[in-house]
């Protein structure tokens, strides 16, 4: 398996080679495209409506590329609070009007404002997300859609009660490959789904850290206070962002929360899952401050209703990351790297077959040998064959210019992406919360564990150091206690810093 280090740097090529490669709108104008009738829906479809007006919030990563992605439409703001990370985009845009704050931005241009992308750190995705729902816009939220459960279900709420276009930015969801999966799945092609593994290579970040006590100068380019936004105040250093702010607990959900909304969404999709009722993990050390280097976590989803070809019986999912792999299918010929595509995989073992195939459902092949052939049915986005962005952008903008009532949603809209983030939240808490030693009871209705009481105690480590004595290894290991319901609670759905808040969860 290749070194993280040599992973990144793939993936930053291939990062610069996806924005290369032709976007879907390449030369376009919105006069280009014609409305289709339905039920042969062809993209894109677009009703006679003005250009969009968009705003992006967290630009100098992927909110780049996710903004490039719009280039159709008007991108008149933008919004970042490190400017120095930022400056490509400005630059890429040079007649947007350029914010520190995005409450600012949404005072001075909301009017204008049509829809919004946000691309900022894990834990301020909600607050931006759900004050920008309430105003009526139209929402493009990178994944994981929030840092809590709580957020997730807020989102998924406010999204229906305001009847706008929403998109969680997992692009391969756009993709052929996890359509073909549903499609074979759905025929009955591997027969009754039991259990299903999953795996990844992240992090390509650290993580295990814990949390740094030098003190540096914040440089003058960036705005700390708004990068901590509602998380609890912190000093600054350099370690946080703008990068690997995604294996801190307080901005990030570590290696679950960035790729398992890619890796488990045919998964999630295929098997309809809904929610889980019972969720465990175990890892590497975990401490207070940052999520661990590896991590295996089971989930159970109690049997769903049938569909007309296939029965969907009680089913166990598993996950890994950091370097662990599910053991390797019998039929899987020697030779085969299971992270071909360095990104991870899947693997559904059938009661009459076993599917594997890559992140995001791409390269599905049964480990029989034998290839389904059933006719395809699901609405395809086309060209839209890999983890090229543009595709999954303008899916959403063809969804923003439909009419509520005559709409066909993006795939990976907040009905759908909602729910499924807050699988992936609980895959997150389940490492969080191991130090319980038990496998955790989920009441997803109440969002509560059923099975944590108030005198549980959870202890977690708050430093791990250790130094060499004449030869000898002598280790320091510390830890907190806390009480596990107000942990879990807490994990549950954030107390923010004052000054933050969040609308009421809609009845």
């Amino acid at each position: 398996m290749e070194s993280r280090r040599d992973f990144l740097k793939k993936a930053t090529l291939a990062g610069a080679s996806a924005l290369a490669a032709p976007t879907p709108f390449e030369g376009l104008t919105l006069s280009t495209f014609t409305k289709v009738t339905r039920p042969n829906q062809a993209y894109p479809i677009f009703i006679d409506k003005k250009t969009m007006n968009i705003v992006g919030i967290g630009i100098g990563g992927k909110g780049h590329p996710n903004l490039v992605g719009m280039k159709t439409e008007n991108i008149i703001g933008l919004c970042d609070i490190d400017w120095k990370y930022a400056k490509n985009c400005f630059e890429e845009f040079p007649d947007a009007k350029r914010y520190w704050d995005w409450r600012k931005m949404f005072d001075e241009l909301g009017d204008q404002i049509d829809g919004v992308m946000v691309a900022t750190p894990d834990h301020t995705h909600a607050t931006i997300a759900a004050t920008a729902l309430t105003m009526g816009k139209h929402v493009y939220c990178q994944k994981p859609l929030t840092h809590s459960v709580y957020e997730s279900r807020l989102l998924t709420k406010l999204a229906a009660k305001y009847k706008v276009a929403t998109q969680m930015g997992n692009q391969g969801n756009s993709g052929d490959g996890v359509r073909q999966l549903c499609e074979w799945i759905w025929n009955g092609e591997i027969g009754e789904v039991k259990e299903v593994h999953a795996w990844t290579n992240r992090p390509i970040w650290p993580q295990g850290l814990q949390r740094p006590t030098e003190k540096q100068r914040c440089p003058k380019t960036m705005n700390w206070d708004l990068f901590i936004g509602p998380a609890a105040m912190r000093p600054f250093h350099e370690i946080y962002t703008p990068w690997n702010w995604r294996g801190w607990w307080d901005f990030g959900t570590g290696a679950f929360g960035d790729m398992a909304c890619h890796v488990l969404d045919p998964v999630y999709q295929s098997l309809k899952l809904g929610y889980p009722d019972r969720v465990q993990g175990r890892s590497t050390q975990i401490n207070t401050e940052s999520a661990p280097q590896s991590e295996v976590v089971e989930f159970r989803f109690p049997a769903r209703d049938n569909l007309p070809k296939v029965a969907l019986p009680e089913v166990k999912v598993y996950w890994y990351d950091g370097g662990m792999l599910p053991q390797r299918p019998d039929l899987l010929p020697d030779g085969v790297d299971m992270m071909r595509d360095g990104l991870g995989g899947c693997i559904f073992v059938g009661t009459k077959d076993t599917l594997i195939c890559d992140c995001g459902g791409f390269n599905s092949r049964l480990l029989s040998g034998r290839v389904p052939q059933v006719t395809p049915y699901l609405r395809r986005i086309p060209n839209a064959t890999g983890y090229f962005d543009g595709f999954h952008e303008q899916d959403w903008i063809r969804a923003c210019k439909e009419s509520p009532e005559n709409r066909v949603e993006g795939t990976s809209n907040f009905a759908y992406s909602g729910p499924f983030n807050e699988m992936v939240l609980l895959g997150v808490l389940a490492i969080r919360l191991q130090g319980l030693n038990k496998k955790l009871m989920w009441d997803a209705q109440n969002m509560r564990f059923t099975n944590i009481s108030s005198s549980d105690v959870l202890k977690i480590v708050t430093s791990d150091d250790f130094k060499v004595i004449d030869g000898h290894p002598y280790f320091d290991t510390k830890y907190a206690e806390f009480n596990a319901l107000e942990a879990a609670n807490e994990y549950i759905k954030h107390t923010y810093r004052e000054g933050w808040s969040l609308p009421e969860m809609p009845v």
